[in-house]
């Protein structure tokens, strides 16, 4: 059986009119994203997988290369796994 109210109705509810607003004072505020670690030679990293390490040279902002002592690495930035000390 068709219900064309429930039809319009059901319509208009799933309608998205883009991104939902939120009020400044709401406790439920979106966290903003933090800007990209800027990474300099001698800059002392902290890496997930690789330890502890520090800058020896900086590639245009693309990457970084890194010496954790037992070997040098490459690493593309923005990196989520490594953090300035």
């Amino acid at each position: 059986m068709v219900h064309p109210l429930r039809d319009r109705i059901l319509v208009l509810m799933t309608r998205s009119e883009g991104p939902r607003r939120t009020l400044p004072t709401s406790p439920f505020t979106r966290p903003t994203a933090a800007a990209p670690e800027q990474f300099a030679a001698g800059d002392r990293v902290s890496h997930d997988k690789h330890g502890l390490g520090r800058v020896v040279a900086v590639e245009d902002d693309l990457s970084v290369i890194v010496d954790f002592g037992s070997s040098h690495r490459r690493i593309f930035v923005p990196c989520s796994v490594m953090t300035k000390l």
